[in-house]
């Protein structure tokens, strides 16, 4: 049994999450909902696989082996009904360089590539940075969750011959698990339009009950003809820093089109701790992964509720997956210059600007709610404290 109501302590360790803060805010008081990583211990086997690696003391090259292509293939078969072969499967050292890659394999400069707003702000920033230009379909908040506006995304596919599409399936920063029927309506539209659909899925094993992640691919047996699926066991099981993902690609020209680009680049190469931190947690993961999705459902209950009781003018969209919670703060009527200074100077707390995921960000902001439940606890009580001053 894990014990997720540890408090460790991950100052000092170069963590992106609380070493940043300083970096960027020069506060050490500041408590960090912000940055998507877990403040838990990772499972108990892979912390034990990873050990006894380093205990031989040798860090050379490594070989890919078969075992770490059958763990995946039995993970994505077993859970959610997905098919894979060892030749469908090409790994990155992570989503965000694989949807580079993607960018230069399948457009050109200055073309125009269809992302949904508000987003996972990498989409937009990968997009900008090889050249191309990003276009934001809005989504729209229908009975408290996001939906996708199908005749926007068609206007722009036409307006702007549109060849590529970057789908965050589940949704980063609403924890929208997109179901099957919708899925298939947006498949059918970029199919008709010859547009490749590049799927992050890097979320699908953190989907709370009675949701289930539906793989893009799975969703009509022609789908994989025009898309890929980015994917890795390191948002699960809180492994970012073992730097390891995959790439699923079925169609042969597509997937030597993308297998250029890395060669180009040499982004196939991972590490040994990602190759070994994979399979193990792939294989002996599982108890972990569930323990956790209880404790993250757990901290969203808290979370609605404590807003609900206490500040009841931040609406909350209810997480369907990821642990990310998205918070409408509009009802105070600040700039968000202002909302982020006040959730920093008066309440100190860090969240993410809801502005860095697009436009239809103003006036929210995204929480991070996998922590201890103390920690989020004491989080949410400075930000009513500041709120209600």
């Amino acid at each position: 049994m894990t014990d997720f109501d540890q408090q460790l302590s991950r100052k000092n360790t170069n963590s992106v999450k609380w070493d940043g803060i300083v970096q960027t805010y020069h506060k050490e008081d500041l408590i960090p909902l912000w940055v998507a990583d877990m403040d838990f211990m990772a499972p108990t086997p892979v912390i034990e696989a990873l050990t006894n690696y380093s205990q031989q003391g040798i860090f050379g090259y490594s070989v890919t082996p078969d075992s770490l292509y059958e763990a995946i293939i039995a993970w994505e078969n077993e859970r959610y009904g997905y098919q894979l072969t060892k030749k469908d499967i090409l790994f990155s050292p992570g989503v965000v360089p694989s949807i580079g890659v993607a960018i230069q394999a399948y457009t050109k400069p200055g073309d125009t590539v269809l992302i949904h707003d508000p987003v996972y702000h990498p989409f937009a920033n990968m997009v900008k940075a090889n050249g191309r230009i990003p276009s934001a379909s809005p989504l729209h908040v229908v009975a408290g969750r996001f939906q996708m506006d199908l005749a926007d995304m068609e206007a722009r596919i036409k307006k702007d011959h549109i060849k590529l599409f970057i789908l965050c399936n589940p949704h980063n920063p609403g924890g929208r698990v997109w179901e099957q029927e919708e899925l298939l309506a947006v498949g059918r539209l970029c199919q008709k339009y010859g547009v490749i659909v590049v799927a992050d899925e890097i979320h699908q094993d953190l989907v709370f009950a009675p949701h289930r992640h539906v793989s893009f691919q799975t969703v009509a047996p022609d789908f994989a003809d025009f898309s890929l699926i980015l994917t890795a066991a390191t948002k699960t099981f809180n492994l970012a820093g073992i730097k390891h993902s995959m790439v699923y690609i079925k169609n042969p020209s597509l997937r030597k089109a993308f297998k250029d680009i890395q060669e180009m680049t040499e982004q196939a190469t991972i590490s040994t701790f990602g190759l070994l931190g994979t399979e193990t947690a792939y294989r002996q993961g599982g108890e972990w992964l569930t323990e956790l999705l209880a404790y993250l459902a757990e901290n969203s209950r808290f979370t609605q509720e404590y807003f609900a009781n206490h500040l009841p003018q931040v609406t909350m969209m209810a997480p369907e997956g990821t642990y990310l919670a998205w918070l409408d703060f509009s009802a105070f009527g600040l700039s968000d210059q202002q909302l982020q200074t006040k959730m920093i100077e008066e309440a100190g707390v860090v969240l993410n600007a809801g502005t860095i995921f697009g436009k239809q960000g103003t006036g929210h902001m995204r929480l991070n709610l996998a922590c201890p439940k103390a920690t989020l606890e004491a989080g949410l009580e400075r930000i009513v404290k500041a709120f209600q001053e």
